[in-house]
């Protein structure tokens, strides 16, 4: 039996989410309390900060959906989550690096750039993950037209024995 690396994959993508929400939020932070007299911190950062949210909420279902509610993981419903999640972390990771590359930021070296800086690494890193993750997903669902609309055994993260 082949080895199924999707699971390896969602827990790299949540620890890699995990990472990107304590950078962006210390951030959010630090540009809260110690920067600009107290204003918010930019929309970029917060935007990185609803997509680590996000994809705890879109993990927990393209993890638990498959394994508990078999009905509820539509072959175009994981499609679907893992598109959107892609596309977020697309967005995301640009806008924070256009907003970065910005002449702002040219005299900036602190803790605070570090921390942007290392969040958009972070972010785009989890972008790579979730277009494999979402080319697994499409291949899927291109093999199986007109077919089952159950996940496949690449697409689970169990082969379904206990």
């Amino acid at each position: 039996m082949a080895f199924n690396f999707t699971l390896p994959l969602r827990i790299i993508q949540a620890l890699f989410a995990l990472i990107v929400l304590a950078l962006t939020a210390w951030v959010a932070s630090v540009f809260h309390d110690d920067f600009y007299y107290h204003l918010s911190s930019p929309s970029q950062n917060n935007f990185l900060i609803f997509t680590s949210v996000w994809t705890f909420l879109a993990l927990g279902y393209l993890i638990f959906a498959p394994m508990m509610m078999p009905s509820l993981a539509h072959k175009f419903a994981v499609l679907g989550v893992e598109v959107l999640t892609m596309l977020f972390w697309f967005a995301g990771f640009i806008a924070l690096a256009v907003y970065i590359s910005d002449t702002i930021f040219d005299y900036c070296t602190g803790g605070f750039c570090s921390g942007l800086k290392a969040a958009c690494v972070f972010a785009a890193f989890e972008w790579l993950l979730f277009t494999a993750t979402t080319v697994l997903s499409a291949l899927h669902v291109f093999k199986s037209r007109g077919g089952s609309s159950k996940p496949a055994a690449e697409v689970n993260v169990h082969n379904g024995t206990v």
